[in-house]
């Protein structure tokens, strides 16, 4: 394996919750050396879910520091000196109590680069919330349902990866460091894109009106079928042997076989067809 794209880089975090964790543990995953810094009381998420907490530190060094007190701040300062990337998911208001400010940074540390998670974008940026706000913001919920996975920590935390990057690319041009505000809420609106197009609406091709792009049950479970295009349709027809491809015919055939079955067959015949599963969970 070649060299990881963020090998030999050196990230100092301060952002407890969940995007802050879910960034951090991507840059491990390439090849940075991450120090999580936390409060005396602990990250939140420890107690919400110590087994996720716990899997999203793995490869860094954890510290607590009390950040109010003049050692904490020196402790912080002395790690800031050598390090590269600065992860902050605290709204702008209180990083600048703290003193860690962007203008306060840069002039201490010319060439660290911030990477300043928050949940609205300016003017908004110390306006309260979490994940739910944001995905009601963005207009991805659809009451009285609650979300199945925190979406907004998802993109966000998949936006300040990108904006690192951009930020260690531009520190080589220039040599100094630069700063990245990155909102949750901003990096949701592209996916509710969908929905302003009505690309998976009721009654749509990918929204249920067609048989060849939907969900059946199996002996013991469901498979999800996308046999959009015609040379797939083909290999389905003859595969399970029908004539017409109708929603009858495939609940009738699908019912025959367990899950695992047909996935197996799918991989067999090339056809875009895939048991319907659990969580995908660490380590499993």
């Amino acid at each position: 394996m070649g060299l990881l794209p963020m090998a030999g880089v050196r990230v100092v975090s301060l952002a407890v919750n969940l995007p802050g964790p879910l960034t951090a543990a991507r840059y491990v995953e390439m090849g940075a050396v991450v120090t999580k810094i936390a409060p005396p009381g602990g990250d939140p998420l420890a107690w919400v879910s110590p087994e996720w907490h716990d899997n999203l530190k793995e490869g860094q060094e954890v510290l607590t520091l009390d950040l109010k007190t003049e050692s904490g701040q020196v402790a912080l300062a002395e790690r800031l000196a050598w390090a590269d990337v600065l992860l902050t998911a605290t709204r702008p208001a209180a990083l600048e109590r703290l003193g860690l400010g962007w203008e306060a940074l840069s002039a201490g540390f010319p060439r660290l680069c911030h990477v300043a998670i928050v949940g609205y974008g300016p003017p908004d940026e110390d306006r309260a919330g979490h994940d739910l706000t944001y995905q009601a913001t963005a207009g991805l919920l659809e009451p009285p349902e609650f979300p199945r996975i925190p979406l907004a920590d998802y993109a966000g935390s998949e936006r300040a990866v990108s904006a690192t990057l951009a930020l260690l690319w531009e520190r080589e041009r220039t040599g100094r460091g630069g700063q990245a505000i990155v909102s949750l809420v901003e990096a949701l609106k592209p996916y509710s894109h969908a929905l302003c197009y009505g690309l998976l609406a009721p009654g749509t091709l990918l929204g249920g009106a067609s048989p060849l792009y939907g969900l059946y049950r199996t002996r013991d479970g469901w498979v999800a079928l996308a046999s959009l295009e015609p040379h797939f349709q083909k290999r389905i027809r003859c595969g399970l042997g029908l004539d017409r491809l109708t929603a009858a015919a495939l609940s009738e055939a699908f019912g025959g076989r367990t899950s695992d079955e047909w996935d197996a067959w799918a991989r067999e015949a090339d056809v875009p067809l895939a048991a319907v599963r659990g969580a995908t969970c660490p380590g499993g």
